[in-house]
């Protein structure tokens, strides 16, 4: 997506990330809401989780011809990818029937899983061999993302559900926040490499590294601020809140670490135009594909935080109220023409304002008190 979002492919760089995000995430998801439930770690659980790994790398080889296809129009070449995809949700498939055979008292919502799977695995087939235009494919994938969104809730609230654990789903989810940001970073930092090779360091390059920490911390300390393991060990009727929304949480994290990718491009673009003349991204734009995807997150999290509680609290509306407006600025400097080192800068100053806010405005003390309110069954709504 960075790459797309540089040449000025914008459209084609976040749809091909929005389907990429939701076959990663979803994939990803399933798999841990079952391990969380029915995790044996028998020869046969090992071997379906390697198969869904081979998965994973089918998946990886084909998001190159996605984005390629997205790029010059006409129709979307995912035959890779969804082979990819397939052969994971295949693991999952065989895995969910496992463990309506083995647990009978948990047949049914296992059952309601699988088949799901199994509908949406050979629509995708279908769709991934039928040669049709992006518009047409867009609309049927949406169709087919509702029936894999709809498997888990038939399964959880119509019947008597899966024995999962909420410390666990919360650890895990946890992890993948960690892994996300730090791949982010990684990216982002790997691609100055070859602007440090030719014209050392200057002011720009430095205060993008630290805008990129700066920014990757700051998430990191929002993120773990909220107890979601206690929310969801206390609320086991709100996993669909938590494990939904999360899809966008990862998305909007990973599109983060996308949007540093365009700055870092953006400064190899400057440093070396020859080399980078496909980048036609502006400094402005460069900037905004960092804010937006901030402020996504915070957005998403705190609706999470108010959703789950139940509950209200003025700090969310003033700390998002400053964050929107540290972003605006930051692209308003940028517009400007003001130094990118500038607007880098006060971009990263966006997460630290909710952390300044939470931790001496008051923000534990409210927390207590709606976790307090849930724990008790006393919540506002």
């Amino acid at each position: 997506m960075a790459h797309l979002v540089a040449a000025g492919h914008e459209v084609a760089g976040i749809v091909g990330f929005s389907f990429a995000t939701f076959g990663i995430c979803w994939a990803w998801i399933n798999y841990s809401w079952f391990a969380s439930a029915f995790d044996t770690d028998d020869w046969a659980y090992r071997l379906l989780t390697m198969l869904q790994m081979i998965g994973v790398v089918i998946f990886s080889l084909g998001l190159p011809s996605v984005f390629a296809s997205l790029e010059h129009g006409g129709h979307i070449d995912n035959r890779i990818m969804v082979l990819g995809y397939v052969v994971m949700r295949v693991g999952m498939l065989f895995q969910w029937l496992r463990a309506a055979r083995q647990s009978p008292e948990r047949r049914e919502p296992c059952m309601r899983y699988a088949v799901t799977i199994l509908i949406a695995q050979v629509a995708w087939v279908v769709l991934a061999l039928a040669d049709t235009s992006l518009a047409v494919f867009i609309a049927c994938a949406c169709v087919l993302i509702v029936i894999e969104l709809m498997g888990p809730y038939l399964a959880e609230t119509r019947t008597v559900g899966t024995p999962w654990h909420a410390h666990h789903i919360a650890e895990r989810y946890g992890l993948l926040a960690i892994i996300t940001l730090g791949e982010g970073v990684v990216g982002s930092v790997v691609s100055l490499e070859a602007v440090t090779a030719v014209s050392g360091w200057d002011l720009s390059v430095a205060a993008f590294v630290v805008a990129s920490v700066g920014i990757t911390f700051g998430l990191w300390w929002i993120y773990f601020s909220v107890p979601f393991g206690e929310l969801l060990h206390h609320r086991r009727e709100r996993p669909f809140i938590f494990g939904y929304s999360h899809i966008i949480l990862f998305g909007a994290i990973a599109a983060v670490g996308a949007g540093l990718h365009v700055v870092a491009y953006y400064l190899e673009a400057h440093h070396d135009p020859e080399t980078y003349a496909w980048v036609t991204i502006s400094q402005t734009g460069a900037v905004f594909s960092v804010a937006l995807p901030i402020a996504t997150f915070l957005i998403v999290l705190i609706a999470v935080w108010r959703s789950m509680f139940r509950g209200d609290s003025l700090l969310h509306y003033v700390e998002l109220a400053l964050t929107v407006l540290a972003l605006a600025a930051a692209v308003a400097l940028a517009a400007a023409h003001a130094p990118l080192a500038l607007s880098l800068v006060v971009i990263a100053l966006a997460p630290a304002i909710v952390v300044v806010g939470y931790e001496i405005g008051g923000g534990h003390q409210d927390q207590a008190r709606a976790l307090e309110r849930q724990i008790s069954g006393t919540g506002s709504r």
